[in-house]
């Protein structure tokens, strides 16, 4: 996991010497931090956080995390945890009684998450964002190499048992389940009449989850607030 100390300004330095507890820089909508704060909450973390402006990122967060991309995890010790999954890993250390992270330890669960982050991201990307490939590749293809490579495995698993990790659910469950919901978001109409009955029963399932509410709730931009 990567915790090292990196450059920051002086207000972040200040803002550190009196923080008592992690501090998550977030944005509400992106998949990834989504996947941080539900980890953070599940195992029974107390944050704060701070939303942020995509067009105005705050000095604070990029001088301890240059790439500039959310979620960004500052411990109240200054060290740095700026990978939604290294940031998922920290928040079940010694607080995983119930075994979330445990269970998704298996060979299984590793694949979809690694299928989830890195092709079916792409072509997720390439649907949402269609404006950003080139004009020759269409938002369908994507969409249906995105169904290839996650979605199609996806309702073969969830057919057999109800979450990845097997009866219960785990952290893989909360890494993958984000970028689901926002592949479904771009086109729900067509995503809800595609079948997969497995697939939209565990993805209701998150969406109407305590869990994920709690992590949705609007928060001002720019403000930091205990979550």
């Amino acid at each position: 996991m990567d915790t090292t100390m990196r450059g920051e300004t002086p207000d972040a330095r200040v803002r550190r010497a009196l923080m008592h507890r992690p501090l998550l820089y977030t944005y509400r909508r992106c998949p990834y931090a989504m996947r941080a704060r539900m980890a953070l909450v599940q195992a029974g973390v107390e944050f704060d956080v701070h939303e942020i402006v995509l067009r105005d990122k705050p000095a604070d967060m990029l001088g301890m995390s240059p790439k500039g991309t959310v979620p960004v995890l500052v411990l109240p010790d200054g060290r740095v945890v700026d990978e939604s999954l290294d940031i998922m890993q920290w928040a079940f250390h010694g607080r995983d009684p119930d075994g979330w992270w445990q269970r998704a330890q298996s060979d299984s669960c590793h694949a979809f998450i690694e299928f989830n982050d890195g092709p079916f991201k792409q072509h997720l990307d390439g649907y949402k964002y269609p404006e950003r490939y080139p004009a020759d590749t269409v938002p369908a293809f994507h969409r249906d190499q995105a169904v290839t490579c996650l979605l199609r495995p996806l309702e073969v698993q969830l057919g057999g048992q109800p979450f990845l990790g097997g009866d219960q659910p785990c952290a893989a469950d909360l890494a993958v389940f984000p970028f689901v919901r926002q592949f479904r978001a771009v086109d729900a109409g067509w995503f809800d009449v595609q079948g997969r009955p497995a697939t939209q029963r565990w993805l209701r399932g998150w969406l109407e989850s305590e869990l994920f509410q709690r992590c949705m709730r609007k928060l001002a931009a720019g403000t930091t607030v205990q979550f």
